[in-house]
């Protein structure tokens, strides 16, 4: 499934150090960080992924050509922003995390997603 090979890749491009380092912001452990990094890529909307349609809420395909064609450091902070907030309540409903925990660790963890699909398209 394309869910499970974007949480690879995205696991892979954290690597154990920002894994940990994301479990302190969560105050948990790495097997429960690894756990967000899984909810966190299933709780995206397709329009992020790439797995629907390029258009949509967030609208990334109409963003310098999508992801693949640079999604510069203003236009990430705007998608950021935009999924911040219902991923964060989405993930802490799956993982039982609180939602401020989830918050803080999506700050470390979505750019490096956004990334990853990034790198992904080109």
């Amino acid at each position: 499934m394309a869910d499970e090979a974007l949480q690879k890749d995205v696991l892979d491009e954290l690597g154990e150090d920002r894994i940990q380092e994301l479990a302190r912001d969560l105050g948990t452990d790495g097997e429960k960080a690894e756990e967000v990094v899984r909810a966190t890529v299933s709780a995206l909307p397709e329009s992020v992924t790439g797995a629907g349609a390029q258009a949509g809420p967030l609208g990334l395909g109409s963003l310098g050509g999508g992801l693949g064609g640079g999604l510069g450091g203003g236009m990430m902070s705007g998608v950021i922003a935009r999924i911040s907030k219902p991923v964060a309540e989405s993930v802490a409903k799956t993982t039982g995390l609180p939602v401020t925990a989830v918050s803080r660790g999506l700050e470390l963890l979505l750019p490096v997603v956004l990334a990853t699909i990034a790198k992904r398209k080109k």
